[in-house]
């Protein structure tokens, strides 16, 4: 008798000794975490760019090292020309094969609208930006093109392109409608013979500056309101 109830008093002692060894499991975090609002009157990228992650907070270029959208680049490399201007703005390159566009968006800031050209590859073609007179002319057609607003922005890549090899349009839409204080509309002019030219609408003719970004490879257009 004395036997058997010092083994269950055992038994008693282990199983409390068990329980009080077992190891309590840390809270589940939840990975459901909501992404950051875009700002308003925000365009998306378009094509393969869309699926690629984007926060939409621009950090000021002096505080960190210039960004696309709040996200810190790898590498991130200021062009020459990044100083405000209303003139021309120019660096041009010849290199082939012609380097193709993927992605045009727009975004507005304290100060400045913000567009942005991003292009596949590690290297951005040729560019020329300035104020032009308007109307300005689709390529193909000849047909004039009024942007709205009082100015007008134009940007021509070259070698550049705006479509694959099968000849779809790498950003679908050719005329885009952000209404910013600044930026009220962007339309494709051209995506011929190794170049592209956009134009954009501006409220007034506003200093601009360029900015060029690496990973992804990024020409940032900024206006000012």
């Amino acid at each position: 008798m004395r036997l058997r109830q010092g083994l269950y008093a055992l038994g008693v002692v282990c199983g409390l000794l068990g329980l009080g060894c077992q190891k309590q499991e840390p809270p589940t975090v939840p990975m459901d975490v909501p992404a950051v609002p875009p700002p308003a009157n925000a365009v998306p990228r378009e094509g393969p760019a869309a699926t690629a992650p984007v926060v939409h907070q621009v950090l000021d270029v002096k505080a960190g090292g210039p960004t696309d959208a709040g996200r810190p680049t790898a590498t991130a490399d200021v062009a020459a020309d990044a100083a405000w201007t209303t003139a021309a703005v120019e660096k041009p390159r010849g290199e082939p094969p012609s380097i193709t566009l993927r992605s045009v968006r727009t975004g507005t800031h304290a100060d400045y609208d913000r567009t942005v050209f991003e292009f596949d590859g590690p290297r951005l073609p040729g560019y020329h930006l300035g104020y032009v007179k308007t109307p300005v002319q689709q390529c193909g057609s000849g047909e004039d093109v009024t942007p709205p607003g009082q100015a007008a922005l134009e940007v021509r890549f070259t070698l550049a392109r705006a479509h694959d090899d099968q000849g779809q349009a790498t950003v679908a839409q050719r005329t885009l409608k952000p209404a910013l204080p600044s930026v009220l509309a962007l339309e494709r002019l051209c995506d011929f013979e190794g170049e592209v030219t956009w134009v954009l609408g501006t409220a007034r003719r506003a200093p601009f500056r360029v900015l060029e970004l690496t990973n992804p490879t990024r020409l940032v257009l900024d206006v000012q309101h």
